[in-house]
């Protein structure tokens, strides 16, 4: 027997007992227009409609698409309604545990299915990314040739976890963290609806809101915390999910934080100052707050990326290509596993020396500017390759630095009313001494001795 995605005992089962089935798996959206969220792949003509639409093969049918998104966002969902809305023959393999010999007895099956029968095969294939090269270098006859329509699903980024000519013969489609409101929603849906909890319990705003803490943006993680509640709220007689069961049940205490108001700028601020004080525990305390309240962590690393630069520039040089590289790595990767990133940014950031010159140095520079303290760029620096600037007297007595012994001319670089100014005092912390040594040597070089 193939490995059908979902056997029809098994949908027999649900029938006859929803219960005997996770509140998460009985609340799977039936068709597309029940799916929560990813509105930006559900448009009139996009693959995923093509793909249940009746009638919709030929030379010009839907290609095979990867779905890239993080847990709880919809992909094996996705494939459960193209299960039930389509007539194709649909077949399921897991990465995990499937190999060569599975995938290429699902193509056989198909070859013989759109032979014998004219029937189209869609095979799901859940975490792609685990298959090795060789694995995935299978399932490329089959899909250049059509003879089944790939939806293949992951959590990693396909640009290193997909082989190129797979991803060269497949749409890319990326499915976005879910909203609050998103999720909200579907909590909202499974309370009421039939295949739910069917009003058997309520759920006062403040354990909403917590429940949303808890999801991050996963459905599966939501509908789980919320069916475990309510059963331990029905078991112990109450009509509504109190923020106490909940987080009895789910062992998580509420973090009292308000994204959209005072605590959020707070925690924010405390997280950098934390960082800025060099005290690595207070910034993880700090930390481990805004990753429990549901802080978008693209937010927390863009403050990371400003205090590598406000605070510590060039007393570490390696602390901002760090938070840069935490920033990239949070928007490929997502929560929960995202928090390992943040943690390790945030540990390098509060135990690098410190340094604010480079804040202060473009401060100081930035008021003057604003002053008006500019004037004419000097003869000799300006743009001397076009016709008639050397008549100007543009870029004459110019002395190139690079045919010098030293690399450095003695000459006048900023403009008359600014030639003394010195805007950077480097500190001697950490890497940054090295710099000030540099200060020092080249301001002497190019006959700027401090008065």
């Amino acid at each position: 027997m193939e490995p059908d995605l979902f056997t029809a005992a098994s949908e027999e089962r649900q029938e006859k007992d929803p219960a005997a089935s996770p509140l998460a798996v009985r609340m799977r959206p039936r068709t597309l227009d029940e799916v929560v969220g990813q509105q930006h792949l559900l448009g009139p003509g996009s693959p995923l409609r093509r793909l249940v639409a009746e009638g919709s093969g030929g030379p010009a049918g839907p290609s095979s698409v990867i779905l890239w998104g993080p847990p709880g966002t919809g992909k094996t969902t996705l494939a459960y309604v193209v299960s039930r809305a389509t007539n194709k023959r649909f077949v399921e393999l897991s990465a995990i545990t499937a190999g060569v010999k599975e995938v290429r007895a699902v193509i056989d099956g198909a070859r013989r299915a759109a032979g014998g029968y004219g029937k189209e095969t869609v095979l799901f294939l859940d975490e792609i990314h685990r298959f090795s090269k060789a694995q995935q270098d299978s399932l490329l006859p089959a899909v250049e040739n059509r003879w089944v329509t790939l939806i293949a699903a992951t959590t990693e980024n396909p640009y290193f976890s997909v082989i190129s000519p797979l991803l060269s013969r497949s749409l890319l489609l990326t499915l976005e963290p879910l909203t609050d409101d998103d999720v909200r929603g579907l909590l909202r849906r499974a309370l009421t609806d039939e295949r739910g909890l069917k009003d058997a319990v309520g759920l006062p705003e403040d354990t909403e809101e917590h429940l949303l803490r808890i999801a991050g943006g996963d459905a599966r993680r939501a509908l789980t915390a919320l069916e475990a509640a309510a059963g331990a709220a029905l078991d112990q007689g109450e009509t509504e999910v109190t923020l106490a069961t909940l987080e009895q049940t789910v062992d998580r205490a509420a973090v009292k934080y308000d994204r959209d108001g005072d605590q959020h700028y707070d925690v924010a601020s405390a997280l950098i100052k934390s960082i800025r004080g060099s005290d690595v525990d207070a910034a993880l305390h700090y930390l481990a707050r805004m990753i429990e309240a549901g802080e978008d962590p693209r937010f927390i690393a863009r403050r990371l990326m400003i205090s590598a630069s406000e605070d510590i520039g060039l007393a570490d040089p390696h602390a901002l290509p760090t938070a840069v590289a935490a920033a990239q790595a949070v928007a490929m990767i997502g929560f929960p596993e995202a928090a390992l990133t943040l943690a390790h940014a945030t540990i390098a950031l509060a135990l690098a020396p410190k340094s604010n010159a480079a804040t202060t140095a473009i401060g100081a520079a930035l008021e003057d500017v604003r002053k008006g303290l500019a004037g004419p760029v000097p003869p000799h620096l300006r743009d001397g390759h076009y016709k008639g600037a050397a008549k100007l007297g543009h870029a004459q007595g110019y002395v190139y630095p690079h045919d010098l012994p030293e690399g450095i001319a003695e000459q006048q670089y900023a403009p008359d009313a600014l030639k003394s100014r010195e805007y950077y005092a480097p500190t001697r912390h950490g890497a940054e001494a090295r710099y000030a040594d540099a200060v020092e040597w080249t301001r002497k070089h190019l006959g700027r001795r401090r008065s």
